[in-house]
C-alpha cells in the first residue's frame, strides 16, 4: 500500500510538472516574439527569394508587433546561412528562408547538415515551375518527337542551366533519367547568360523558369514543349505537363520555405506557420508573387516536413543515378 501511495504521488507530481511545462510553453508562444526576429536569406539582396522574404517580413511585423528583419548571408551554397541558423537558440527569434536548391546542395557537396534532420520546418511559402524549351532549329514540336530526336542523336545536344546543382540542372537530369536519353549539361553563371546561347542556337535546350521564358516563347525564339508542375499553368495554357505529354515522373517545382533551429517549440512554429499562410495568400502578396512567376502556398509544418523529405529523397536518387559531382 505504501509503495502504491508513493507511486501515485510520483505520478501526480509528474503530471503537475508536465501541465506546468505545457502552460509555460503556451504562454511563451502567446507572448512571442518579445524582441525583433531575424530571417536569414542565403543569397544577396535583390533576387526573388530576397524580395519574397522582405514582403513576408513586413506582413509578420504588422501582425506580431515586432520587427522581422531580413539578414542576407550569401555564400558556400547556403552553408553560411545554415551555420548561423544551427547555432541560434531555438526560441523562434532566428529563422531562415530557403529554396529547393538548399536541399540539393548538402547532397551534392560535403556538408554536415541534413535539412530534414537538423532543422524545424515551419511552412512552404511559394512554388514556381519550369518549362522545357528548345531552339526552333530542332525538328520537334512535342516532347515525344524531342525524345525520339535525342535517342537518334545521343550525347550530341546540349542543355543549359544556371549552374551545377540548380533546379534547372536537376530538371534536365530527371528528364534524361525518365526518358532514357543523353544530353550534355552546360552550366552558366545564371540563366541570363544561358538564354543568350540558347536563343542564338549555340545550345539546343533548357529548363528555365516559366516567367522568364515567356517573352522568348511568344516571340518564337524558343519553343515550349512541356511544363514541370503537376498541372498546366495559366501563363502557358497550351503547353502540357510532362505527364500529359507522355513522360511520367518529371515533376519539378522550385519553392521557398521557412525553417527554424531544431527543437524550436511547436507552439511558436504553429503560430508562425498560420500567420505565414495568411500573409502569403493576401491579395497584395499574391500580386507580388505573380510578378515573380510564383504562387503562394502557406502550408502547415507537417506538410512542409513531408515535402522536404520527398525532395531530399528525389534529388538524392537523381544525383546518384546521374553520377553528378559537385565542382
Amino acid at each position: 500500500m505504501q509503495l502504491r501511495t508513493i507511486a501515485l504521488r510520483a505520478s501526480a507530481s509528474l503530471l503537475t510538472t508536465l501541465t506546468l511545462a505545457f502552460a509555460l510553453a503556451a504562454a511563451h508562444a502567446q507572448n512571442y516574439p518579445t524582441r525583433p526576429v531575424r530571417i536569414i536569406v542565403p543569397l544577396a539582396a535583390g533576387g526573388g527569394i530576397d524580395t519574397v522574404t522582405r514582403g513576408l517580413a513586413q506582413k509578420l511585423s504588422d501582425v506580431f508587433g515586432q520587427t522581422f528583419v531580413v539578414d542576407n548571408r550569401p555564400g558556400a551554397g547556403s552553408q553560411v546561412a545554415l551555420e548561423i541558423l544551427s547555432a541560434a537558440p531555438p526560441d523562434g527569434n532566428t529563422l531562415m528562408m530557403l529554396s529547393a536548391t538548399t536541399v540539393v546542395h548538402p547532397i551534392l557537396y560535403k556538408s554536415r547538415f541534413d535539412i530534414v534532420r537538423d532543422f524545424t520546418p515551419i511552412s512552404q511559402v511559394t512554388s514556381q515551375g519550369y518549362v522545357l524549351v528548345i531552339h526552333p532549329k530542332i525538328p520537334a514540336k512535342t516532347v515525344a518527337e524531342f525524345v525520339q530526336y535525342l535517342k537518334a542523336n545521343p550525347g550530341k545536344l546540349n542543355y543549359g542551366s544556371s549552374g551545377i546543382g540548380s533546379l534547372i540542372h536537376m530538371s534536365g537530369e530527371l528528364f534524361q533519367i525518365a526518358t532514357g536519353t543523353k544530353m550534355i549539361h552546360v552550366p552558366f553563371k545564371g540563366m541570363g547568360a544561358a538564354y543568350t546561347d540558347l536563343v542564338a542556337g549555340r545550345i539546343e535546350s533548357g529548363f528555365p523558369t516559366i516567367i522568364s521564358s515567356i517573352p522568348h516563347i511568344q516571340a518564337g525564339r524558343l519553343r515550349a514543349l512541356a511544363v514541370t508542375p503537376p498541372e498546366r499553368v495559366s501563363a502557358l495554357p497550351d503547353t502540357p505537363t510532362f505527364a500529359q505529354a507522355g513522360v511520367k515522373g518529371v515533376v519539378v517545382v522550385n519553392w521557398y520555405g521557412l525553417i527554424a533551429p531544431a527543437k524550436t517549440p511547436a507552439a511558436i512554429v504553429n503560430r508562425l506557420a498560420a500567420e505565414t499562410a495568411k500573409a502569403m495568400n493576401s491579395p497584395d502578396m499574391e500580386k507580388r508573387l505573380a510578378a515573380e512567376g510564383s504562387e503562394p502556398v502557406g502550408g502547415t509544418p507537417q506538410q512542409f516536413a513531408a515535402h522536404l523529405k520527398s525532395e531530399h529523397a528525389l534529388w538524392t536518387r537523381v544525383i546518384k543515378t546521374a553520377g553528378i559531382k559537385g565542382e
